[in-house]
């Protein structure tokens, strides 16, 4: 009997590892997204359901580290659901191409600086996550893409002629002016 108790233990556990090794991986929760307002310009957006304070950074392909969300008392924000973080929009310089947005959520204001010179440490890593950040309380992290386009600027102004008169725009049509006689 106790042969038998053994065989279908090994059975069960057996058939247990096997459902394992189907099982999907687990979704990744999505907790901000970015959303571009402009070719150089973009608004982080929580989603619902996140930890009421956050700070965002950003690390460019040249390195350069950037704390968008800074202020006097140098502690995260509150970041309301589905409305932009600090209600702004946020430039990122073209000439550091893409960057990767750090958003840092906390269930109580955390210490910028101290999150500043964590990820300053960790640049060098290809992937953070809030594991790697020791911070107090429960800390989420999200971490985004965004890519600055360059845009041709806008043509402003008239055309300058060599004899300092003007030229006319292509889309306007205005008349020669004659030289008058004094």
């Amino acid at each position: 009997m106790t042969r038998w108790a053994g065989l279908l233990t090994v059975m069960a556990l057996g058939a247990g590892f096997v459902s394992c090794d189907d099982a999907k991986p687990p979704v990744k929760l999505m907790r901000a997204q970015v959303k571009r307002t402009g070719p150089t310009t973009m608004e982080i957006i929580p989603l619902g359901g996140q930890l009421p304070y956050c700070m965002l950074f950003t690390t460019s392909e040249k390195g350069v580290i950037r704390q968008l969300t800074l202020t006097r008392e140098k502690r995260s924000i509150r970041c309301d659901a589905n409305r932009p973080v600090a209600n702004t929009s946020f430039r990122v310089p073209v000439q550091e191409g893409k960057v990767r947005v750090y958003v840092v959520f906390s269930d109580e204001p955390v210490p910028t600086g101290w999150v500043a010179q964590q990820l300053y440490g960790l640049r060098d890593r290809e992937h953070i996550t809030a594991m790697d950040l020791r911070l107090p309380g429960r800390i989420y992290m999200e971490t985004l893409e965004f890519t600055p386009e360059t845009v041709e600027p806008e043509a402003t102004g008239v055309v300058v002629t060599s004899d300092a008169g003007t030229a006319p725009d292509a889309g306007t049509r205005e008349r020669p002016v004659e030289p008058t006689a004094h």
